[in-house]
């Protein structure tokens, strides 16, 4: 990093007609050289949260043994390229998303409000929901304070269902797992348009004319900053001028997908303010889509806390693309029949092949001297283990990227039966420099997670 007498701000923004682009670090916003050094010791801790739902085919997930040398199971092969970046962690429970006394049937809806609360939801099919306050947000309200979003809550599925979802609970319980307080429940945005003009977008210049006018002519956001990108190259070194090509290029690509699967589309946009937009067709395509835009908000700091919700609690995607038509919620119920086992196996593995490109992007991305992905701690799970019997324990579980120099990789973790899940949040939390007293039902710390 060359340290230079002129000094930009660290939230320089390049604003033009209905775009504020958000610049990633350049060498140049860092002042003198003992801020180098504070920079490089402490770096930006982030938090990534990705959930899948209805567990995972246990017995090709778990690595065989426990300890500092990872052996990768059939599931986890898709990770191999960051064996050293991951921590697998087994033994965990989900212990309050069990089933009282007397309770409803319904499993999905305790399983995904207590997923990131360790609190056990009120069975209700009103609006009369109770959860608790999620990891997400406990976290967002610290690491949030610096940047313009506390938290992004991103998803692949419809959220916009009212009413019961599952036997006895709300269909709250479901449409997300981020809760802000116990009776504040936090939609996951599942749409890249509003996302993207959510980081990038100028509310006050998208009148939605001109935004159609835009979208018509295949213009970019970027073209309204092309002065201002021209005239900050002119004031900075070549490597800032490299990273800055990099990053708006970045910018560019993901709104070029966005627009393809506009185009793609025959729905007209409807004449309000909120964006819109069309997804893409393949899956495959819509994940990466999504993933890379959470890329973006790591790298421009316009937030520092994500949850993605791949699927939620009683998804009935189906997955043609890998020979696999079933719906996936009954297929997980799968009466131990090797047929469906092995479907299920599928799912699993591309779920986290889609997982490994995340982590290659933010490998890839440079964050100061270090990368995103050394900056990131990222939680990867569900919230059921044996999903035949929606049982919460035993959980599918692992930590990757660095978390700021915190974690260290190629290692399972097996904790004894009944440990909490919420005692790794706890763990997690402390890390990340969140002062928090207790997270739901935590008993402790969880041991030896960031040894060195």
């Amino acid at each position: 990093m060359i340290v230079t007498r002129k000094v930009l701000p660290r939230r320089t923004l390049l604003r033009g007609l209905g775009a504020t682009i958000a610049l990633p670090l350049l060498d140049g916003m860092v002042p003198a050289l003992v801020a180098v050094q504070k920079t490089a010791a402490a770096g930006k801790r982030r938090l990534g949260i990705v959930y899948v739902p209805h567990g995972a085919v246990m017995n090709r997930w778990t690595p065989r043994d426990a300890g500092t040398t990872l052996e990768l199971s059939p599931t986890l092969e898709a990770l191999a390229p960051f064996r050293d970046r991951i921590v697998v962690i087994s033994g965990l429970d989900n212990a309050p998303a069990l089933a009282l006394q007397g309770e409803p049937a319904g499993g999905h809806g305790r399983i995904g409000a207590a997923f990131l609360t360790g609190v056990h939801a009120k069975p209700t099919e009103g609006a009369d929901f109770r959860a608790g306050i999620s990891i997400d947000q406990i976290a967002a309200r610290h690491l949030g304070q610096e940047t313009q979003l506390a938290s992004l809550e991103l998803g692949l599925e419809s959220t916009d269902l009212a009413g019961a979802c599952d036997v006895g609970f709300s269909c709250a319980y479901v449409n997300t797992l981020c809760w802000r307080g116990p009776t504040t429940p936090l939609p996951m945005e599942n749409n890249p348009r509003a996302v993207f003009e959510r980081l990038f977008g100028d509310a006050s210049g998208l009148d939605p004319v001109a935004r159609r006018t835009r979208m018509r002519r295949d213009r970019s956001l970027l073209d309204s900053v092309t002065e201002k990108v021209a005239d900050l190259k002119r004031t900075v070194g070549p490597g800032d001028r490299r990273k800055l090509s990099e990053y708006l290029e970045a910018v560019r690509d993901v709104e070029r997908r966005i627009q393809k699967a506009e185009a793609q589309s025959t729905r007209e946009l409807p004449a309000f303010d909120a964006p819109s937009g069309s997804i893409p067709t393949r899956f495959e395509d819509y994940a990466k889509l999504m993933f890379d835009l959470q890329v973006l908000a790591y790298q421009s700091d316009m937030t520092r806390v994500i949850s993605f919700m791949i699927g939620k609690e009683l998804s009935a995607r189906t997955f043609p693309e890998l020979g696999v038509p079933d719906p996936h919620h009954p297929l997980s119920h799968h009466q131990n029949d090797p047929a469906k086992l092995e479907k299920l196996s599928r799912i699993n593995l591309f779920q986290l092949q889609l997982f490994a490109h995340y982590l290659e992007r933010l490998h890839v991305t440079q964050d100061g001297d270090s990368t995103l992905l050394d900056q990131t701690l990222l939680l990867y799970g569900s919230g059921m283990g044996d999903s035949n019997l929606h049982d919460p324990r035993d959980l599918p579980i692992l930590l990757a990227g660095g978390g700021a120099g915190t974690l260290t990789g190629g290692r399972h973790l097996r904790y004894p039966k009944e440990t909490p899940l919420t005692n790794l949040y706890f763990t997690m939390l402390g890390k990340l420099g969140v002062p928090v007293e207790r997270v739901g039902d935590s008993t402790g710390r969880v041991e030896h997670l960031f040894d060195a």
